[in-house]
């Protein structure tokens, strides 16, 4: 079973290795060459940062409490190295 997996390379075989390994590399450079060059472009924003304004978030304790499976009077009870 093994055989298959690995045996010796004689001296015709790694001739023809290495002549099958420099036609794919020929082959692949002359179709980067049909490819052409891609000029680097980018998108021109006015406003090219976010603005810090707007609604700050609000986080209400009682949703909070609604939304926790686990909880102990003013507690949520965390997962302790459950990951």
């Amino acid at each position: 079973m093994t055989s298959f997996l690995w045996h010796r390379v004689s001296e015709n075989e790694k001739e023809d290795i290495e002549k099958q390994a420099k036609e794919i590399m020929d082959s692949f450079s002359k179709k980067l060459d049909k490819v052409g060059k891609v000029e680097e472009s980018f998108i021109e924003r006015k406003e090219f940062e976010r603005s810090e304004g707007g609604k700050p978030c609000e986080l209400d304790r009682e949703i909070m409490f609604e939304n926790a499976p686990n909880k102990n009077n003013d507690f949520i009870i965390g997962e302790r190295k459950g990951w």
